[in-house]
């Protein structure tokens, strides 16, 4: 199976590991993986800041770079969301606007081939068991878009159960937002710092060594709180987690 791995801004900046960790795991099951050079931004932060129009030349450019695909697989769900839940809106409000149905037709194809990296390994290549072994224990959060947009539901948890030497501990308040949220960050910086310390002492409360999520933007910002909290524990992506072996373990 050949596909495209959509690396997305965040992790190509600031978390290459997790591209990495995507292509080292996929690769071990079989799949073929490219990377296209030519892909870049989805459009999310430009459309939930209110600038739908000038995100829409980014949607046709996804489309375009990653079109000829089978699948495309991001570990992120925030931008899967994007392509998956706002990219069909998108379409939809240009032909409202009466400028016709180009844009519609344009995404259509690249939206239902988009998968989150849990959905693309449980609903496509039918594993729970990717023959990973990490031996830490480790609590999950999973984060707002993959919840609540994406519906991954059980998906992260059976993959993480399946590792070998992990022990996976129960999150208080597991679906409350770490107060992220992109821009909301910084527009209501005091309601995300309380949000982000609530999630940071639920997660020290279960004497976890590692948080693991799917996105790695929540990650920054509960990994900043960390720190900042002197907490002990670290933030890792479920990615980096799957692609650990006894072999090749991840830190």
């Amino acid at each position: 199976m050949r596909v495209a791995l959509f690396l997305t801004c965040v992790n190509d900046t600031l978390y290459p590991d997790t591209g990495r960790a995507v292509v080292k795991l996929l690769t071990r099951l079989g799949v073929d993986v490219d990377f296209p050079m030519a892909q870049t931004c989805c459009g999310q932060a430009h459309y939930n800041t209110g600038y739908r129009h000038e995100a829409e030349p980014l949607a046709r450019h996804f489309a375009e770079v990653f079109g000829e695909y089978e699948a495309v697989v991001t570990p992120s769900g925030s931008c899967g969301a994007m392509v998956r839940e706002l990219y069909p809106r998108m379409g939809e409000r240009a032909r409202a606007e009466g400028r016709g149905d180009t844009l519609a037709r344009t995404l259509a194809p690249v939206v239902p081939r988009t998968y989150e990296l849990t959905e693309f390994l449980v609903d496509v290549l039918g594993v729970t068991d990717v023959g990973a072994y990490y031996p830490h224990t480790v609590t999950y959060h999973p984060t707002c878009h993959g919840l609540r947009a994406l519906g991954l539901g059980d998906r992260p948890r059976r993959l993480l159960q399946a590792v070998r030497g992990l022990e996976l501990v129960e999150l208080p308040g597991a679906d409350e937002c770490c107060g992220f949220g992109g821009t909301f960050a910084v527009k209501n910086a005091d309601v995300s710092a309380a949000m982000g310390a609530d999630k940071v002492r639920n997660a020290a409360s279960t004497g976890a060594e590692v948080l693991c999520a799917a996105d790695n933007s929540c990650l920054m910002h509960i990994g900043g709180t960390m720190t900042r909290l002197n907490s002990g524990m670290r933030p890792v992506h479920l990615a980096e987690i799957l692609a650990s072996t006894e072999e090749e373990p991840a830190v």
